[in-house]
């Protein structure tokens, strides 16, 4: 399931919303490693609590597209390449997508209350672990029709939640709120009969 065998070309043309994500977040993190120029646009970007309090409110949203380091930038958009396609296509482009930025702002948004004025994040992590919810909350639904997406998902979670409260500088807030956000819109958009309506919508569209 979530081993890749298409190559670049197929990869963009199947998942247009994930491939997007990664050439974004890639981007951004090459433009902010220019000297001066990349400094200006990170100190602009950083989710700043003491700045989010006086009305930048965007710093909510942009944390999600920047990253401290290569090595934070690499984890991050590995395990997207590696479980966002799947995702994209049992949801949806529109619903994937969905699911990604509000786990991501309702991460940033849980950090800005939980914290001190003075704390700073950037990362994608709280939207990655927005994916990951979403697969807990089909595991949910599928745990009697298909163990083994519950064989992959359940320790994956697990060991994600364990890594994140044993690592040093990360923020606990944001990867739990998101994981907790995509489980909730997992168990919105995976409803059984939400999909019984989805499958009446496609077969009706094929038959026009």
């Amino acid at each position: 399931m979530f081993t890749r065998r298409e190559n670049f070309k197929q990869y963009i043309n199947f998942y247009p919303i994930v491939s997007t994500l990664l050439a974004l977040n890639i981007i951004i993190y090459l433009v902010t490693s220019i000297p001066e120029i990349g400094d200006q646009l990170f100190n602009v970007g950083i989710g700043f609590n003491l700045l989010i309090s006086e009305g930048e409110y965007w710093r909510l949203v942009t944390p999600m597209f920047l990253h401290a380091s290569l090595l934070h930038l690499l984890f991050n958009m590995f395990s997207l390449f590696l479980f966002g396609p799947e995702l994209e296509q049992i949801a949806g482009k529109a619903r994937f997508l969905t699911i990604y930025l509000l786990a991501g702002l309702v991460g940033n948004i849980a950090t800005y209350l939980m914290y001190d004025w003075n704390y700073m994040s950037v990362g994608a992590s709280g939207a990655i672990y927005g994916i990951l919810g979403a697969f807990g909350a089909l595991v949910y639904y599928t745990r009697n029709a298909l163990p083994q997406l519950k064989q992959i998902i359940v320790p994956i979670i697990v060991i994600g939640v364990i890594m994140t409260f044993i690592q040093s500088n990360i923020n606990v807030t944001a990867h739990i709120a998101g994981l907790i956000t995509g489980f909730i819109l997992g168990l919105i958009y995976f409803h059984p009969k939400r999909i019984a309506v989805w499958k009446k919508k496609k077969k009706k569209f094929k038959t026009v």
